[in-house]
């Protein structure tokens, strides 16, 4: 089993990255193997909305690690989003990111858990803890919740250490993500399928 975490910060090893690396030490100790990748600070396309992605499962742009990034997360069991919070948000480019992975390839992520987890200064961590989770819940996945809300807090990696309770919390995502994991492989292994998925209705409220 294995788990991509995704950090969209664009300092490597910054405090989003200090969280993100207290999850994958617990999912390791679990024999879960992960792979952190990491957005930096390269130009990222935004979502053009041409439906050329449609029935491909890649998006059309290749100029940047979109489509080397789903192939990775069709090789994967579960995720973590991570990100820093920028004006009560998560970073631009990781947004502009996930449209275009989830729009392109929503099924290389159907059905697998995943965590969103925020680091901040101070504010702006519930706003875009809710921005990350509706991902996850558009997609059909398990959400992988912790003990509190999955954040942490500082200005540097060294004071993201010293957030005694924001690092246990990581350590709970890393737990949980592992049971579920676990869990879902035990039911495959009893035949156990995935449900059945209505797509016919689409509602439209202009009359």
């Amino acid at each position: 089993m294995k788990v991509l975490l995704l950090n969209g910060s664009t300092r490597k090893n910054g405090c989003t990255y200090t969280a993100l690396s207290e999850i994958s030490t617990v999912l390791h100790a679990e024999r879960i193997e992960t792979e952190i990748l990491q957005m930096g600070a390269r130009p990222v396309r935004d979502c053009a909305g041409c439906g050329q992605c449609v029935g491909k499962g890649k998006c059309a742009f290749e100029d940047d690690m979109a489509n080397d990034w789903i192939e990775k997360a069709r090789e994967s069991d579960g995720f973590v989003f991570g990100s820093p919070v920028y004006y009560a948000h998560p970073t631009g480019q990781m947004l502009s990111l996930l449209d275009r992975m989830f729009y392109a390839a929503g099924d290389a992520f159907s059905h697998k858990p995943g965590a969103a987890v925020l680091s901040a200064r101070r504010g702006g961590t519930a706003a875009s803890f809710d921005v990350l989770n509706k991902y996850f819940t558009i997609a059909q996945m398990p959400v992988v919740s912790s003990t509190y809300w999955n954040m942490v807090y500082g200005r540097t990696p060294d004071e993201v250490r010293q957030d005694l309770e924001g690092l246990q919390t990581m350590r709970n995502i890393g737990r949980n993500m592992a049971w579920l994991l676990k869990s879902i492989q035990a039911g495959r292994e009893q035949g156990l399928g995935l449900p059945q998925t209505e797509r016919t209705i689409r509602t439209n409220f202009i009359r």
